[in-house]
């Protein structure tokens, strides 16, 4: 434990001393999201929190910004915002995994504390098999060398399973009989499946006879995920966890998002309900709105809650990837909660994040009457989080009527973006904008009656977001459970090029990625707006400027390098 304080210790002056003396140097590389210091990064791995340290595994390309030459890439922190990078953790060295190291998850095994990996190993025959790492040395705190089990692969596809479609094995949880359980992501017969294993020594693996679920109306299954959530409390659970007042979540990542369910567990039988399941709704249940993919939880037992990362990809073209020199972010880490009505999770940037605020603006009781803007100065604009109420007045019959049933959110949002105007919206945010509004992401919601109630929509506009050509500017929708009679809040974290905003209180969430031409740096501006034709009032507004987070390279043997 000593030297685990020292490590962590070590860590704290090295940041201190080198972080602040980061530059952004490029216009669209941000300040406060997780990235590597160069070239290409996919999936989170393999999140943990482990003796005092947060360690973040990472799909990484270490030659180029654009996929291929997968390894395992490395970084670790005392606060899941500020980072020091190590070495590779696992790269391709092996027949088992010499054309990739893929996605995977990291489970510490209880009693004896130690920390296994279990990854996806493309191997010489371009087949995915399940492979096994462990750390080389369990007396170094920030784990930097691993070691490949002798016993790989220790899961290989067969009996109807195709071997290009079965990889990304989840963080492993043990049952009452303490035998371990862990699922891969696949596809048979068609169907996304979470293919079940099991194992007393966590070394032998035998496939279960059913799959923990599958879904006829689904593909392939990437980066499946796992986990119990507690109905009634506001702390996250141990993947192992039992007991009462309990619901499991089932996430799948397919068609380029995250969807998940919430069901129930009969962990003897080994079977999984779902109370609405994949695709049996018109209104799917999605982390994320925007782009968000391969998402990864943990369970941080230091603070007794649950993780999420994600991965959020460039909106850019590839040449533009390659004259950057990197590709792809990690989404800031959320806690998940579910919600009390026990139909959807509940996300929010974890409270470390709040060490970076800076400056701060607040207003308060202003109404915004229909057709109208104004710039909420004061902060950095390019570099903010933003917190805002809305209030809307009293309304009744004067509302647009949709049949929301039938309709989907992003279709909605595309046909009445920000310009279209109604009479409860669009009202919210102009973010990322130029001093002329030629450039412009719009965060804002809509109100629609509905068949039998009232019903918001959030959307994220980014037709306007700039004059560049090259760059895929898509409109992302969700509707939000939440009474527009009560009011509406809206959080919205900006970071260069990085726009991410949790309605109704982290109900609904939407990631984005803008490259504007004209709004970069101090020439970019903040405002509220309200195109409706009914005025709106902004309960509350608070702003904040965003400092850059402390991150750095650490190699053995010579001073650390600066991000």
């Amino acid at each position: 434990m000593k030297g685990s304080v020292f490590w962590t210790f070590l860590l704290h002056i090295i940041l201190f001393i080198h972080g602040n003396k980061a530059k952004a140097s490029q216009p669209y590389r941000t300040s406060y999201h997780f990235q590597p210091p160069k070239n290409w990064m996919n999936d989170p791995n393999g999140p943990m929190y482990y003796k005092g340290v947060y360690h973040l595994f990472y799909q990484h390309n270490p030659y180029a910004a654009v996929a291929g030459n997968i390894s395992w890439a490395h970084s670790i922190s005392y606060n899941l915002i500020d980072w020091m990078h190590l070495d590779n953790a696992i790269n391709p060295t092996k027949p088992y995994d010499i054309n990739g190291c893929w996605s995977g998850s990291a489970t510490i095994l209880p009693g004896v504390k130690k920390p296994i990996i279990l990854y996806t190993g493309d191997n010489f025959k371009n087949q995915q098999v399940q492979n096994l790492a462990v750390p080389k040395n369990m007396s170094d705190p920030l784990l930097r060398e691993w070691v490949k089990s002798g016993r790989n692969p220790v899961m290989t596809p067969g009996n109807g399973i195709d071997p290009m479609m079965y990889r990304d094995p989840t963080t492993a949880w043990r049952g009452s009989d303490k035998i371990w359980r862990v699922i891969i992501g696949g596809q048979i017969n068609g169907h996304g499946t979470a293919i079940l294993y099991k194992s007393k020594d966590f070394v032998n693996w035998i496939r279960s006879k059913n799959p923990l679920h599958s879904s006829n109306k689904t593909g392939m299954w990437e980066c499946p995920d796992f986990y119990p959530v507690s109905s009634r409390g506001k702390k996250g659970l141990d993947s192992s966890f039992k007991g009462r007042d309990t619901k499991h979540v089932l996430k799948a990542s397919f068609g380029d998002h995250d969807y998940y369910v919430i069901g129930n567990y009969e962990s003897k039988m080994d079977r999984y309900s779902a109370d609405v399941d994949f695709m049996d709704s018109i209104v799917q249940l999605r982390y994320d709105y925007g782009m968000f993919y391969a998402s990864k939880s943990f369970y941080d037992s230091h603070k007794k809650r649950r993780i999420l990362w994600g991965w959020v990809t460039e909106a850019d073209s590839k040449s533009d990837d390659i004259n950057k020199g990197w590709s792809g972010i990690q989404s800031i880490p959320r806690t998940i909660l579910l919600d009390k009505t026990g139909k959807q999770l509940v996300q929010w940037p974890i409270k470390e994040l709040e060490k970076l605020r800076a400056r701060q603006v607040s207003l308060h009781n202003i109404e915004i009457k229909g057709g109208t803007v104004f710039e909420i100065s004061g902060i950095t604009a390019s570099q903010a989080d933003v917190e805002v109420l809305f209030e809307l007045p009293r309304f009744k019959d004067q509302i647009e009527l949709m049949d929301t049933k039938s309709v989907d959110p992003q279709q909605l949002c595309s046909q009445k973006n920000a310009s279209v105007r109604g009479v409860l919206g669009p009202f919210g945010l102009l973010v990322l904008a130029s001093n002329d509004l030629t450039e412009q992401t719009a965060i804002f919601f809509r109100i629609f009656k509905g068949y039998d109630k009232f019903v918001v929509l959030m959307c994220s506009d980014q037709s306007r977001s700039s004059l560049k050509r090259d760059v895929d500017k898509k409109i992302f929708g969700a509707f939000v459970d939440v009474d527009p009679s009560q009011k509406i809040s809206l959080r919205t974290l900006i970071d260069r090029s990085t726009v991410e905003s949790f309605g109704g209180k982290g109900k609904a969430c939407i990631t984005a990625r803008v490259y504007p031409e004209l709004a970069i740096d101090n020439k970019s501006h903040l405002y509220a707006f309200n195109y409706g034709t009914r005025s709106v009032r902004i309960s509350r507004l608070r702003a904040w400027s965003m400092k850059k987070a402390q991150i750095v390279e650490f190699h053995e043997g010579r001073k650390p390098l600066v991000n």
